[in-house]
């Protein structure tokens, strides 16, 4: 009896020590963008004598996450033995099997197409609005302009009518990897137009609706940035976290990383560039992540306190068009100036003016160069000084989180943070998991005498 109490009691003891000094999220909801996700409708313009013409529309309705080259890649299953007569804006990877059609032969047979967007320099007769950007997508909140991507498409084998036409099913939306989980396809409300001279209201012929959620942990195994701090107040520099996005491996990896002084680093960059577009290869650093972020607090006066924030690009492989950082601070809503980025407030939690979104400036800085001399990007915030709560004490003058093209940033631990002089830097570890030591002693004992 005492042997299984000390057992029990030592597993919890454990479990709850663990819990103490890590925590891993998995969750795929985005706390500061709650309501973003990327929206595919499906309208039915007119019937054929075998189907139906419709244009597909792509929205992202999020705010900061946009998706870059190589673009996206929409892919579905047919319900039933559709095929693709005919596309406009858009194309499919493959043909499939067509051999059964005898004069006219199909774009696409197959029963699970995938589709990409035509490059930009398409022929004006095989374009439709918002169509060939390269798969490009913009953020909501950076460029709603351009923010949606479409294409027309003419489906045969299908029905010819609102109660014969079937739904696709298993949408799957790469944005170019992996990290979009769509749900069912749902017939909702015809979509309704307004021509140009806004006097008449025509509407699809039939919708339906598609939602694609995204998740960082499905997206990469690694993270993609972190961040980094500063202060005038103390010259300690806390780096990233070491082996934040990867660790240095030489031995069963060679080629992973390349110093920045390499003489063969050119010949790194092709001989990567040829293996694998997507992944990318970084300068070896510590941390081995693609971006890091640093905030570094610079001035203080009377009434105001000035920070420093730089991004660097430490990927040989990519230039970051169109980057965007997202900054969680609760000084925030007291931001007077800020130089050479544009700025937007975010206000997920509606009253509460904390969040911040950045980006470059057109023609200026809004291209991230890749790793080299010219890739980093750089802007100062001035802020206005709240007497109720600003202070320098304990890390409040560092950002709760960081953003970089939607990805979470690492943040280094908080007992790492630049501390004033007068305070000691001390880990801060909750009064539970101080006693727990005493209270697994006290268990062994227990378990001993009984």
């Amino acid at each position: 009896m005492g042997f299984i109490f000390f057992s029990r009691t030592r597993s919890i003891l454990l479990v709850f020590l663990l819990s103490c000094f890590s925590f891993t999220s998995t969750e795929a909801y985005d706390a500061l963008d709650p309501n973003g996700n990327i929206t595919i409708k499906w309208d039915i313009m007119s019937w054929t004598p075998d189907g139906y013409v419709a244009v597909v529309t792509m929205y992202n309705f999020q705010q900061y996450r946009h998706i870059q080259a190589p673009g996206w890649t929409l892919g579905w299953t047919w319900a039933k033995k559709e095929v693709i007569w005919s596309m406009v804006g858009s194309q499919t990877t493959e043909q499939g099997d067509c051999s059964k059609y005898k004069g006219n032969i199909p774009h696409c047979c197959k029963k699970d197409p995938t589709v990409v967007d035509l490059l930009p320099g398409t022929p004006y007769n095989q374009q439709i609005a918002n169509c060939c950007k390269g798969g490009v997508i913009n953020s909501w909140a950076q460029d709603p302009g351009n923010a949606a991507s479409s294409f027309q498409v003419s489906v045969g084998a299908a029905g010819t009518t609102n109660k014969t036409v079937k739904v696709p099913k298993n949408f799957t939306l790469r944005a170019p990897g992996p990290g979009y989980t769509c749900g069912p396809a749902k017939i909702v409300k015809p979509s309704r137009f307004v021509t140009a001279d806004q006097r008449r209201v025509t509407q699809a012929l039939m919708t339906w609706n598609i939602t694609c959620t995204y998740s960082q942990f499905l997206s990469q195994k690694t993270p993609t940035c972190c961040v980094s701090l500063s202060s005038f107040y103390n010259d300690t520099i806390v780096n990233c976290p070491t082996c934040t996005c990867g660790c240095q491996n030489n031995i069963t990896q060679p080629g992973s990383c390349v110093e920045a002084s390499s003489p063969y680093l050119q010949s790194a960059i092709a001989s990567h560039s040829s293996k694998n577009s997507y992944t990318p290869l970084v300068q070896c650093t510590s941390h081995m992540c693609p971006i890091r972020v640093h905030w570094h607090v610079k001035l203080n006066y009377k009434d105001y306190w000035r920070v420093k924030i730089s991004i660097t690009n430490f990927n040989y492989r990519q230039n970051y068009t169109q980057w965007n950082l997202v900054v969680q601070h609760p000084n925030l809503d007291n931001l007077t100036k800020i130089f050479s980025f544009n700025y937007k407030s975010l206000m997920p939690y509606a009253s509460i003016n904390d969040t911040a979104m950045l980006w470059g400036v057109k023609f200026y800085n809004d291209l991230l160069m890749q790793a080299g001399p010219l890739g980093n990007v750089q802007s100062e915030f001035l802020f206005r000084k709240d007497k109720d709560t600003f202070t320098f004490d304990k890390g409040w003058a560092f950002p709760r989180r960081i953003y970089f093209n939607g990805d979470n940033c690492v943040m280094p631990p908080p007992d790492a943070y630049p501390w004033l002089p007068n305070a000691s830097p001390r880990p801060v570890i909750s009064l539970l998991c101080l006693i727990m030591p005493f209270l697994a002693s006290l268990a062994f004992m227990l378990g001993n005498t009984w």
